[in-house]
């Protein structure tokens, strides 16, 4: 019964804006970080950004510092990713992923993830 359903993605001009969600259901999500990333055609998935469970501390790629902020709706069991100033280089699949406690930039650290969902940036 463990899902991660991201939502949000699609095409946007450069400059421009998007957020991306992250539900989660099945699993006690106050006791994982949970985690947003990428990958773009060609490369290696890498992390985006990550919030954890306990304190709600916060990580970012520097790619995407001062672009991006996550935050974490524990009431809904929701994650965002709020996705602003976007350039074509953000083009990619996004997929949020959970773990226990806290971040971590290792992929296969990550228990459970969701389907993915592409953010297109396009002019």
């Amino acid at each position: 019964q463990v899902q991660l359903v991201e939502s949000g993605g699609g095409l946007v001009q450069p400059g421009g804006s998007l957020t991306l969600s992250c539900a989660a259901s099945g699993f006690t999500f106050d006791d994982y970080a949970i985690g947003w990333f990428r990958q773009a055609p060609g490369k290696e998935r890498e992390l985006v950004s990550c919030v954890s469970s306990r304190d709600g501390s916060t990580r970012y790629a520097e790619s995407v510092m001062d672009r991006f902020h996550i935050s974490r709706d524990k009431a809904k069991n929701t994650v965002y990713l709020q996705m602003s100033t976007l350039k074509p280089e953000d083009t990619a699949d996004y997929s949020c992923a959970a773990r226990r406690t806290y971040c971590g930039w290792n992929q296969d650290w990550y228990d459970y993830w969701g389907q993915g969902t592409q953010v297109t940036v396009s002019s």
